[in-house]
């Protein structure tokens, strides 16, 4: 660290016409993003890193973002509309969200180069976002309603960091996923041989490869199904943009992975998550997904529909790529950072693995600062500082 930084609030305001508001209050037609603005004393470069993650609150107050501003290196950590609820959640209105910070960035705070700094699920939104920029594709939700990105003019990234990033919401929560609830209707019901939590279950860590994909298969089978009830609501609302309908998602903390420190082994610690005790997460109302509602269940938690598949994504992107995974991640899987890389397929593209390091950083001094060496380092060596 070199320095101390300023701690700015930084308000960007944009229009944009729409059937119904989806978020609470505020004026209607106008978004407005609520962004912090990390400005070192003594910038090192006229480069900024924006981050971005599409529900997440706080992040600007990460032990990362914070350590790079100390470094010298400007960051803007801007929250999307949804800040905080994802119940509405729309990937493609956050497109336009982190295009509207971009262009704030570069036209008023004056920098020249961005590079997106993905957290977590930032790190698939930074791919959807730089793919749709580079190669403009969608001309509606999956849902079949605006935006329209391809006619969005969205400027494009200098570079991405993809930072203890998964490779989709989608993805995520299909592996997190309970398949021992086979009825919607009735979550309670479950099937005592894919219920991770009953003690009862004759399956029991280490669990065996075959028990496994058909776990795996169910959980998509869940997904796919509901789907399937979200499209045949869809069209119960017989094109009527204004309709929506609210819904609840049972079990969605039940990655066999938690319990099971054989399967994927990093550093982590077995029988815990990032949020807890994922048996008490699996039911509790901060669950991934917990609530939802039509439209964006297709749009951010669809595994057949979504687009913000960060791997997909991946292969339609130029950029030169950093991915820095956590050894010790109990959030994101080990995988899931192999796989953002191998999507890349141009070679301006680097890996590295932090020994030790949780998914924040929180209290460990060394692993964060090898995290912004790693970091500023490829920066300088992709000429992006």
């Amino acid at each position: 660290m070199i320095g101390n930084y300023q701690r700015l609030p930084l308000a960007i305001v944009y229009q944009e016409k729409a059937a119904f508001k989806d978020t609470y209050a505020g004026a209607e037609n106008s978004i407005f993003l609520e962004a912090n603005y990390l400005k070192p004393e003594k910038p090192i470069t006229d480069t900024a890193l924006v981050f971005m993650h599409p529900a997440g609150a706080g992040g600007a107050y990460l032990p990362m973002p914070t350590a790079l501003a100390k470094s010298g290196i400007p960051v803007i950590f801007c929250n999307s509309r949804y800040r905080g609820v994802d119940s509405g959640l729309i990937m493609e209105k956050v497109v336009l969200d982190l295009a509207a910070c971009i262009k704030e960035v570069k036209d008023k705070l004056g920098y020249k180069k961005v590079v997106l700094a993905g957290w977590s699920g930032g790190g698939s939104l930074s791919l959807f976002y730089q793919s749709q920029a580079e190669n403009p594709s969608l001309d509606s939700t999956p849902a079949g309603d605006p935006p329209n990105l391809r006619e969005a003019n969205l400027p494009k990234a200098d570079g991405l960091m993809l930072l203890a990033a998964h490779c989709s919401r989608a993805t995520t929560l299909t592996e997190w996923l309970d398949p021992s609830i086979t009825d919607e209707s009735q979550p309670n019901k479950r099937d005592r041989e894919f219920n991770l939590y009953d003690p009862l279950n004759p399956n029991q860590p280490p669990y065996s490869k075959e028990y496994m994909i058909e776990y795996r298969k169910r959980q998509i089978e869940r997904n796919k199904k509901i789907t399937s009830w979200a499209l045949a609501k869809l069209d119960s609302f017989k094109g009527d943009p204004t309709k929506e309908y609210g819904f609840v998602v049972h079990g969605t903390m039940a990655d066999p992975r938690w319990l099971d420190p054989e399967l994927e082994p990093n550093d982590r610690k077995a029988g815990w998550c990032y949020l807890g005790d994922p048996k008490v997460v699996n039911d509790s109302p901060i669950g991934l997904s917990r609530f939802s509602s039509i439209r964006s269940w297709l749009s951010q938690f669809s595994y057949e529909l979504s687009e913000a598949d960060g791997e997909k994504c991946g292969r339609n992107t130029s950029i030169p790529t950093l991915v820095i995974g956590n050894s010790a991640d109990d959030a994101c899987p080990p995988s899931h950072n192999q796989r953002l890389y191998n999507s890349i397929i141009h070679e301006r593209k680097k890996i590295h693995i932090v020994k030790g390091a949780n998914h924040y950083y929180f209290g460990q001094k060394d692993e964060l600062s090898e995290a912004v060496r790693v970091s500023l380092e490829w920066l300088k060596e992709e000429d992006l500082i």
